[in-house]
């Protein structure tokens, strides 16, 4: 195990680096070390890593949203609005329904296989998205209408809509039928994770204002108290339903609200921790792919990730309806809505395993989207931000 950390770490900030000074994303060369450590080329990815993936790849997704909520305050999300829950919902929502018809031509699948693929490919990935967003806070792109507040708010929440989803179309492919009370699941997801959330922040504020200690060990008890809401999102769901994510993120949000200043001083040491943990989330990535499946999918499946994503390039401009946007601002909401990653990193191996004939081509899909719109999104934010968004002062 430790050879292949070893190596994941090594080979990943080298490619990292590389695609980096050629002006491409570092996130492709990390799911491009991904693939060649992985299962299905060199095979030099402990299997005891792999049985554990999905959960580093949980961790790391944690961290990226605890750094996003301790830097989105409320009052810039008062402001945006209607549009914020618009972009929950409606973007992935018009990305599903093409894939769902769409599909059964292109690969000869069942509506129901093509929906549970529009799910897995619909996501959008806070993994990319949030980072970046940060930084154009940081350094005041967009930030007088709250343009990054509103993409990191949208983001988040969307993975909430179609993963609900897509447990809802897994349900009718086993013959469970489709409810639509799962529907209202949703909103009660994301009332809960949020209550758990500020609940969770409240404490914590009080407990790092009486007790004197190092911020190294209030970063540490975040995490903790993170993972655990994550986790109760598990143990409640026969029960009530409810976004550990989001209750995540709003942990960060309350700190910062409550306790500013220490939101501020911890920020950095979680910024230091997300240099490890992205490396970890898209080597990992990259290792599901089974590159032997690529050519089966073949130009089918990018020509379905294309009209998908122009579908949902179509979703986020009705969002936008009647806002005061510009159209260079509506245009980088547009790509910054584009990139995929966690979601389908987390989820697209599930068919597969679940025994859905068309589960092989569902994953490959999954990858190629991540492969395509994740570096697409990336370059598209960090090569045209500063075309399309307004610097305040």
């Amino acid at each position: 195990m430790l050879a292949s950390i070893a190596l994941i770490m090594i080979l990943g900030f080298s490619l990292s680096g590389l695609f980096n000074r050629l002006k491409l994303p570092g996130l492709l060369g990390m799911i491009l070390t991904g693939v060649i450590l992985g299962p299905h080329a060199l095979n030099l990815i402990s299997p005891n890593i792999l049985s554990i993936s999905s959960d580093l790849r949980e961790v790391a997704l944690i961290v990226i949203l605890i750094r996003a909520g301790l830097s989105l305050d409320l009052r810039d999300l008062k402001k945006v609005g209607r549009p914020a829950i618009l972009m929950c919902f409606i973007p992935a929502t018009f990305e599903i329904i093409s894939i769902t018809l769409l599909g059964p031509i292109l690969f000869n699948i069942s509506y129901i296989e093509a929906a549970i693929m529009g799910a897995v490919v619909a996501a959008v990935s806070p993994a990319v998205v949030v980072p970046r967003m940060l930084k154009l806070m940081d350094e005041g792109y967009g930030k007088k209408r709250s343009i990054p507040q509103l993409i990191m708010a949208g983001a988040s929440v969307d993975d909430v809509y179609v993963i609900v989803l897509f447990t809802a179309f897994m349900g009718m492919y086993s013959g469970n039928g489709f409810n639509p009370a799962n529907l209202f699941k949703v909103p009660i997801a994301i009332i809960t994770g949020l209550i758990v959330g500020f609940i969770s922040g409240q404490i914590l504020v009080w407990l790092f204002k009486k007790i004197h200690m190092r911020d190294t060990v209030k970063v540490i008890i975040i995490l903790c108290v993170s993972f655990l809401i994550v986790t109760l999102e598990s143990i409640l769901k026969a029960f009530v339903p409810l976004s550990g994510l989001l209750g995540v993120m709003a942990v960060g949000g309350t700190i910062l609200k409550q306790y500013e200043l220490l939101a501020n001083r911890i920020m950095g040491k979680f910024s230091k921790i997300w240099v490890g943990a992205e490396i970890l989330l898209f080597v990992l990535v990259g290792a599901v792919l089974d590159i032997q499946f690529i050519p089966k999918a073949g130009i089918s499946a990018i020509i379905l990730i294309l009209v998908a994503l122009l579908f949902r390039l179509i979703g986020v401009n009705f969002s936008l309806l009647k806002t005061h946007l510009n159209p260079k601002e509506r245009l980088f909401c547009s790509i910054a809505y584009t990139p995929k990653a966690t979601v389908q990193a987390a989820i697209g191996s599930i068919p597969l395993t679940a025994g859905v004939l068309a589960g092989n081509t569902i994953l490959t899909v999954a990858v190629l989207a991540i492969m395509i719109t994740a570096p697409l999104g990336a370059i598209g934010i960090d090569h045209l931000h500063s075309r399309l968004l307004k610097k305040d002062d």
